[in-house]
């Protein structure tokens, strides 16, 4: 199946949908074009890789089992140059595929045989949060306007919100729009305990279920990407039984 698109008006957020199997396909972009959305179709990694690098939509979803390049490999090579949000389809009950995913910088997973509608709900949250972080407030001078999108700093931690940036000591450290969010609600008050549920409403405003290992999923790949310039890092704590924690110290 060749690359097809349903072309956006001006306005429409755009999907990308990559997955080899074609009734998927069809039964996903006809039910996101009834919501508002254009869509994007692909049916191989190959194929879509190059398409979402050179043209990017506002958001992928995409399968994991797929001939010529697998939705992980497509993931790790997007990864690379781009932070566009992606929500991965997996085997229904593979917690390994779930988990592999998200730590390669998923921002979120769906487990198949899935709802359209749990779907549209994942996508919709997905954008919402996205666009958020990309408004950027000009500052008039006023000192009334650009509080939301203030910088902040923790230490060595340097929040921006409005240009999506973070750092540790200087050094830049690039994350998905949820882990972004997970690390804003830890940071907003160092010391605090968050606990699962409360990251999880952080992240996932529209009381769409997500289960505990999707919040440690994606707070190990936090880890791993602080460590990589800092191999010192410690400032997001664990507490067995309750949740996490920031310190600024």
């Amino acid at each position: 199946m060749s690359d097809k698109l349903a072309e956006s008006t001006d306005g429409q957020q755009v999907i990308a949908l990559v997955d080899d199997d074609r009734n998927i396909l069809t039964t996903v972009s006809i039910a996101l074009q009834a919501e508002g959305y254009a869509t994007r179709l692909y049916s191989d990694g190959e194929a879509a890789l190059k398409a979402l690098l050179e043209n990017p939509p506002d958001l992928a979803v995409f399968d994991i089992k797929m001939p010529k390049m697998d939705g992980m490999e497509l993931l790790r090579r997007l990864r690379q140059n781009s932070a566009l949000p992606v929500i991965f389809l997996t085997s229904k009950d593979d917690e390994q595929d779930e988990e592999a995913g998200l730590e390669l910088g998923a921002d979120d997973y769906i487990a198949k045989p899935f709802s359209i509608r749990l779907l549209t709900a994942r996508i919709r949250a997905i954008l919402r949060r996205s666009d958020a972080l990309a408004m950027v407030q000009i500052d008039d001078g006023s000192g009334e306007d650009g509080n939301e999108n203030a910088i902040a700093t923790r230490g060595r931690l340097l929040m921006d919100p409005a240009r999506h940036f973070v750092s540790w000591g200087g050094m830049p450290v690039s994350l998905t729009v949820t882990e972004f969010l997970i690390l804003e609600a830890l940071a907003v008050r160092p010391g605090v305990i968050k606990s699962r549920n409360q990251l999880m409403d952080a992240a996932y405003p529209d009381d769409i279920f997500v289960d505990d290992r999707t919040v440690d999923s994606h707070i190990k790949r936090m880890r791993r990407k602080f460590r990589s310039v800092d191999p010192t890092f410690g400032a997001i704590e664990t507490l067995y039984g309750a949740g996490y924690s920031f310190t600024d110290g």
